[in-house]
């Protein structure tokens, strides 16, 4: 049997095809059984016509092992290939013969669906194989039989094939070190393949499947129920997608199941997302909003991304590039053909069909979110506890670019009833004269409530957003604006709403205490930029506010990282003038100036507490604490905490015990009392 060889004569090629454009062994199942149903399909097409190409038997796939042999056959009965099919199917590389027959087919205006590249998937046999056999035969042609080693050519010669349609026999690759050839010996293990990959091919696949079955009335040696092996033929793929069955056939509980096993969750979905769309892009999605965060969602394993399908083949797994990524909580599936693949079918093509693809899913996505917002509110605000902090994260990281998609899906918590609420809903309640969407920034809602800048706001009716999460600030700060009202944080310098009258009171009263306000800002030099009279302030005796650029709160969230750690905001110190404290700074202030520092510092120790920093020295601040508390009780000036003073005073040694007790009258006058006598 002369050997031939391919017409491209490069074994360079055949080495590239086998070990480089298929990064995965295990795919080569997979691009068997496509051929496979492609030649179903163009004898199914056929049969339609001409009753010649019709099958007695129902068309079908058949996978079967010799392990003894070590060989893997694949077989169909569709509609096969002669002598001349066969050498330039399979004696060209990259030859599709799926491809033309899918051109003839489209000249004629035909649906007919083919799903195979015979040619190059057939190729991917010899990762697996160091012999492949392919016997053949058509309705009007005696069998042939192609052999190759691989790249060193092929023989064609006639043989005894009676069925029409196509066996190939794979000879597989002795065990190596790194690969165990044998595992597509194990039935487990083709079956584990065809329900990854194939799952879906519409005619069944079918193999011999070993199972044990218990013997009636008999029993073993130990007294247990005694078991025998038989081999049954079984089919192994499912055939029909859920995805390609009408919603209205399917009940709730079968997307919970396909959802719950497809994609290993314990919980079912929030939201399922079905639709298929037809025209220039025509696929078919099945969508899932996880209800709860998956465990390793914000680790650096975690991948996004959809699973892609090809007519029904699966082709990949984490198709991040079908989804946005603020969408990456969406696990779920498309099935398309309008999409390009590499030759290897296992990458995406960056194409216009690409882009248009993740547009169309993306829309479908953001409009589900919506319905259920409008629709669905609790079911919505469960899902933003859980995902929300991504869409912030994206609008931000996207240096704005996402705003306008997505700023209408945000909540944050309000002053206004306790409750979350969207831009629109605060923008729709805004007061008149409001021009400004107002936030107040902190670790949690309980301690927002607590900060001495909202009390006045509220008191004014003003309706204040409380940000809890460190990427709230960046988002609003990259966002800006909501449609033409700016994000305004309560706790900067520029924000004090007080009316003409406030406004006057306080011009008077920081000019009445000018040098007051000058003492402080001096001992204060280098932690704030300004010591100022405030009109914010209500029950609270003094707040820190940040000028404009860094914010309090960006402050603490960048003090976090390696990068932002000597980042400082320009802080302000604000204090009431119409708190006991103010009068007790000025008392203090005309009896003795120079006791104003440490007043000062004790303000400002207690406003960065109340914002949540932490403060250079706790230790001196609790000792000033002390120290004025024994002060105020009239007990003494209290005790020098200096860093240079004893961490502790030795007892002073106890006097020689004395003979008899010492006279009253003297004890007297050691308290200093004796010289009234």
């Amino acid at each position: 049997m002369a050997k031939k060889q391919f017409k491209t004569e490069s074994k360079r090629l055949l080495d590239l095809m086998i070990n480089s454009i298929y990064t995965n062994r295990e795919i080569f199942l997979r691009e068997l059984i496509s051929n496979a149903s492609d030649a179903l399909d163009k004898r199914h097409y056929m049969a339609l016509t001409d009753a010649k190409y019709a099958s007695s038997d129902p068309l079908k796939i058949d996978i079967a092992v010799d392990k003894k042999a070590r060989t893997l056959t694949v077989a169909d009965n569709g509609i096969g290939m002669d002598k001349e099919g066969l050498e330039k199917e399979l004696g060209t590389i990259a030859h599709s013969g799926s491809a033309d027959f899918k051109q003839a087919m489209d000249d004629k205006k035909s649906d007919v669906d083919i799903i195979g590249q015979f040619g190059v998937g057939f190729y991917s046999s010899f990762m697996v194989a160091s012999k492949v056999v392919v016997e053949s035969k058509t309705v009007d042609a005696p069998a042939n039989r192609w052999t190759s080693e691989g790249e060193d050519g092929y023989a064609i010669e006639p043989c005894d094939k009676e069925s029409v349609g196509t066996r190939i026999t794979l000879y597989l690759r002795p065990d190596t070190a790194d690969v165990k050839y044998d595992d597509y010996l194990e039935s487990y293990k083709l079956q584990e393949l065809i329900r990854k990959y194939s799952d879906y091919i519409r005619y069944p696949i079918q193999m011999m499947v070993e199972k044990s079955k218990p013997v009636e009335g008999e029993k073993d040696k130990d007294g247990s129920q005694k078991y025998e092996t038989t081999e049954q033929l079984e089919t192994l793929n499912s055939m029909v997608p859920l995805w390609r069955r009408s919603k209205k056939d399917i009940k709730d509980s079968e997307y919970d199941d396909f959802y719950k096993n497809k994609f290993s969750d314990w919980e079912a979905p929030a939201k399922v997302i079905h639709y298929s769309l037809e025209g220039s892009l025509s696929y078919k999605a099945l969508l899932f909003i996880p209800a709860k965060v998956p465990f390793n969602y914000y680790a650096q394993e975690y991948e996004p991304g959809l699973q892609l399908y090809s007519k029904g083949v699966f082709i990949m797994d984490h198709a991040k590039d079908l989804l946005p990524d603020w969408a990456r909580f969406v696990k779920g599936l498309v099935d398309t053909e309008d999409v390009s693949l590499n030759i290897s079918r296992e990458i995406l093509q960056q194409d216009k069909q690409l882009q248009q693809l993740r547009e169309s899913i993306t829309k479908k996505i953001k409009g589900a979110l919506v319905d259920m917002l409008t629709k669905q509110r609790d079911k919505y605000e469960d899902f933003f506890k859980n995902f929300g902090l991504g869409l912030k994260f994206s609008i931000y990281n996207s240096y704005g670019m996402n705003k306008d998609e997505l700023q209408d899906l945000l909540l944050f918590y309000s002053s206004h009833d306790g409750k979350y609420v969207t831009l629109k809903e605060y923008t729709d309640r805004l007061k008149p004269e409001q021009k400004d969407i107002y936030y107040c920034t902190g670790k949690s809602i309980e301690q927002i409530k607590q900060l001495p800048q909202i009390d006045k706001m509220l008191a004014k009716g003003y309706e204040v957003l409380y940000l809890t999460d460190d990427v709230d600030e960046f988002a609003l700060s990259i966002m800006h604006d909501y449609g033409s009202h700016e994000f305004k944080s309560i706790q900067n310098a520029d924000v004090d709403l007080e009316d003409e009258a406030e406004k006057k009171a306080k011009e008077e009263t920081a000019k009445a205490n000018e040098s007051l306000l000058a003492k402080m800002k001096e001992a204060l030099a280098g932690k704030v930029k300004d010591v100022r009279i405030s009109s914010r302030l209500t029950t609270h005796p003094v707040c820190l506010v940040a000028d404009k650029g860094v914010s309090l709160e960006m402050q603490k969230v960048l003090n976090k990282t390696p990068e932002g750690k000597d980042v400082k905001a320009e802080k302000i110190l604000e204090i009431n003038p119409g708190h006991e404290v103010f009068g007790a700074l000025q008392k203090a202030f005309a009896s003795d100036p120079s006791s104003i520092g440490r007043y000062s510092d004790l303000l400002y120790q207690q406003a960065m507490l109340i914002e949540g920093f932490s403060i250079d020295d706790p230790v001196a601040y609790a000792n000033e604490i002390c120290d004025l508390m024994v002060a105020a009780s009239g007990h003494g000036q209290g005790v020098d905490h200096g860093k240079d003073a004893p961490a502790a005073v030795e007892p002073e040694p106890a006097a020689p015990k004395a003979e008899k007790p010492e006279p009253a009258a003297e004890k007297k006058d050691n308290t200093g009392a004796a010289d009234a006598k």
